[in-house]
């Protein structure tokens, strides 16, 4: 299967179906906010390493999470009830996806580039991207963000400042997802992590149903 190569010219991408066996779908284009609204809600995300081109994935299953089906273990749900947890939605996302890029960074290298931080970060300006903070004991402890459409939200990355903080942002945030009726937290690739806190996967056909169901009546 070939891999497409994109127009910096045409906001536009191939049929996702037509991704590689490994998810790669296309290549090339630039990171503007028209091109990334257009490619999330198609099933498409941006994920490249430092000195490479944009290189796009639409993997034909999908690992998400369905808000009301998170899982809290009995060490979290003990943690829970030792500490004051508070749940902020955009303290500073720049910082948080900072964050984001830094543990990654000196844990195992990471995609999050100086140009995803600036296009992430208009995405945020323009309202389609949030951050997830959490505050134990009223202090930072870890976070998450994404990006929000509709009633989809799509993980991009995780930090902790403390042990479970990442875990109780997830937590936190999927009830509000659930209390705001979200159809999906769209986790992209599968981790055993993400596993253990109630992700599935998904087959192409059942992903994009559920997609629809959660973009149903905007236009983007």
């Amino acid at each position: 299967m070939p891999v497409w190569r994109l127009n910096e010219r045409e906001i536009s991408f191939p049929d996702p179906t037509l991704a590689r066996s490994d998810g790669l779908l296309a290549v090339g284009g630039d990171l503007s906010i028209e091109r990334l609204l257009l490619a999330y809600t198609h099933g498409i995300f941006p994920w490249y390493e430092p000195g490479q081109e944009i290189l796009w994935w639409c993997p034909k299953q999908r690992f998400v999470i369905d808000p009301k089906e998170i899982h809290v273990s009995h060490s979290m749900k003990k943690y829970m009830k030792k500490h004051e947890l508070k749940m902020l939605l955009n303290r500073d996302f720049a910082d948080t996806m900072h964050r984001c890029r830094l543990k990654r960074e000196f844990a195992e290298g990471t995609w999050i580039t100086d140009e995803m931080e600036a296009a992430y970060l208009r995405l945020h300006q323009a309202s389609y991207a949030v951050s997830v903070e959490v505050l134990e004991d009223g202090r930072l402890a870890g976070g998450l963000y994404g990006v929000s459409i509709g009633k989809c939200f799509f993980g991009e990355s995780m930090f902790s400042e403390k042990e479970n903080g990442s875990k109780a942002a997830l937590i936190l945030f999927a009830r509000f997802l659930e209390r705001e009726q979200f159809v999906m937290i769209d986790c992209q690739f599968h981790t055993s992590h993400l596993e253990r806190m109630g992700g599935r996967y998904l087959s192409w056909q059942a992903y994009n149903q559920a997609l629809a169901k959660g973009l149903q009546g905007l236009l983007v």
